[in-house]
């Protein structure tokens, strides 16, 4: 029986696919994007080219992986038999992407175990940026690059010093909650930063431009790529419950605990309302 692909295999493929991804992404964007369909709410949209992508996404990988379970926004789960998971966002960033703004990626983890982000054992991640053709890679136990240069979090000296992101959910009444939360949190920060995809948000602590990211309600495709990005860039990756609901952070040693916290009794004091 055939050893399976290290890590770096993996990542080496997940690459391949994003790259090829990327490109119908960035395509289909140059053409003009409408609307295709709605989700949770009205604010919550998924455009023709979603589809597309995951779809063109999920063919490459069952041609080079057949075994392989599949976790995707678009199309669902499809169950294997390796223990391997791809967990895939096609167009992490879709209102961005609706509006032409460059903030979006094309988001593509692979883990062992199921979709589920506390029990999923990391193995790569690929997060390309269609709009300026950035590639951020990890895989487990190799460190994390972007376009081929390695990764390391920042190290701020105090909260004080923190450059902390967040995003928001597509309902009214969650982003009236982090509003609230975000709040309490404002002036014990440096700032916050707010770009509009949690992959490249991820990703963004990974490279040290800006210290955390931390946010109420993703899913296991929004984070699975750019978790494995932050986490061998030397980030601490937190989950809890809040809400019926799961909050993540992701941030550098230095601050980890004391931003937990913070967002911990925020989101707590917010919620017992």
């Amino acid at each position: 029986m055939a050893a399976d692909p290290t890590p770096s295999q993996f990542a080496d493929l997940a690459e391949s696919i994003a790259r090829e991804a990327a490109a119908l992404a960035a395509r289909r964007r140059a053409e003009g994007v409408e609307v295709a369909d709605r989700k949770s709410s009205i604010v919550d949209v998924v455009t023709a080219a979603d589809r597309e992508v995951e779809a063109l996404i999920r063919t490459r990988i069952a041609e080079a992986r057949p075994d392989d379970a599949f976790h995707g926004e678009e199309s669902g789960t499809g169950t294997g038999t390796s223990g391997i998971t791809w967990v895939v966002d096609p167009i992490d960033g879709t209102v961005n992407y609706l509006y032409g703004s460059p903030e979006y990626g094309v988001s593509i983890g692979v883990v062992r175990g199921g979709a589920d982000p506390t029990t999923w054992e990391p193995v790569a991640g690929v997060v390309v940026a269609p709009a300026t053709g950035t590639v951020y890679r990890a895989a487990a136990g190799a460190g994390a690059t972007r376009d081929g240069d390695p990764l390391r979090v920042g190290a701020p000296e105090s909260l004080a010093e923190t450059l902390v992101a967040t995003g928001f959910g597509y309902t009214a009444e969650r982003r009236r909650q982090q509003v609230q939360v975000l709040a309490g949190l404002i002036g014990e920060v440096r700032d916050i930063r707010r770009g509009g995809a949690a992959s490249l948000d991820c990703c963004a602590v990974g490279a040290g431009t800006v210290d955390a990211y931390y946010e109420r309600g993703i899913n296991p495709w929004d984070m699975a790529a750019g978790s494995i990005v932050a986490q061998e860039s030397g980030a601490e990756v937190r989950i809890w419950e809040a809400g019926g609901t799961r909050s993540f952070l992701f941030a550098s040693p230095a601050v980890a605990d004391e931003l937990t916290a913070l967002v911990q009794r925020l989101e707590g004091a917010v919620l017992a309302v």
